[in-house]
């Protein structure tokens, strides 16, 4: 027995928003790890 469609469905948002977040937290390492990078280069 499938789970109703309703129970699917948020299950199908709650992914998206998780994705979403998590993508948007590499996001912000990737450019936190390149300013680091940027400074050091920088700096030298």
């Amino acid at each position: 027995m499938s789970p109703p469609d309703d129970r699917r469905n948020d299950v199908d948002v709650r992914r998206q928003r998780a994705r979403r977040t998590a993508l948007w937290v590499a996001a912000v390492a990737v450019v936190v790890y390149l300013g680091f990078i940027l400074t050091g280069v920088i700096g030298r």
